[in-house]
C-alpha cells in the first residue's frame, strides 16, 4: 500500500477480548449456569462458532467446574475469555486446592473418572498453575477447527 508523504495510516481498532466470569462461595454453582455462561459468551462471537465447538466448550466447563466442586472446598471462580478473532476460548477454573488434577488410568468399565481425559481431548492446551490460596486449571478450546 502506498501512503503519500505527510499522510498517516490509520490502524483499525482491534476487536476487544470478550470475557465472562462466574463465582461461587461454599455452595456449588449450578452446572447449567456455567454451561449457559459459555453459550451466552459464544453467542456474541464473530464469526459465530460451530454448534459442535460450543458443545465441546460447554462440556469442558462442566468437567472443570465439577472437578473443582468435588476436590476443593469453596469458593471458586470460572473465567471465560474469547479471543478477539473468536478462534479460541480460554476456560479457567480457580479453586482452593493446591493439588493438581491427575488423569486416572483408562478403564472403560469404571463409572466416572473420565472427565480430565475428555478435557484433554477437547482442548488444545491444558495447564495447572498454583495461585495464592489454590490453583487455576486452564483449558483452551479451538472454536474453528474440524467439520461444521
Amino acid at each position: 500500500m502506498d501512503i503519500p508523504l505527510g499522510a498517516r495510516a490509520t490502524a483499525r481498532p482491534r476487536p476487544a477480548l470478550l470475557r465472562r466470569s462466574l463465582s461461587w462461595d461454599y455452595g456449588p454453582p449450578c452446572l447449567a449456569e456455567a454451561r449457559d455462561a459459555v453459550g451466552a459468551l459464544l453467542a456474541r462471537a464473530e464469526p459465530a462458532p460451530r454448534r459442535r465447538a460450543v458443545q465441546d466448550a460447554q462440556l469442558v466447563v462442566s468437567e472443570l467446574v465439577t472437578n473443582a466442586i468435588r476436590h476443593a472446598p469453596g469458593p471458586g471462580t470460572l473465567r471465560l475469555e474469547l479471543a478477539p478473532d473468536a478462534a479460541t476460548l480460554r476456560i479457567s477454573v480457580i479453586d482452593t486446592s493446591a493439588d493438581p488434577p491427575l488423569p486416572r488410568p483408562a478403564d472403560p468399565g469404571r463409572v466416572g473418572g473420565h472427565g480430565l481425559r475428555l478435557v484433554s481431548l477437547l482442548s488444545t492446551g491444558l495447564r495447572t498453575t498454583l495461585v495464592p490460596g489454590g490453583k487455576r486449571v486452564t483449558a483452551t478450546v479451538s472454536l474453528t477447527d474440524g467439520p461444521a
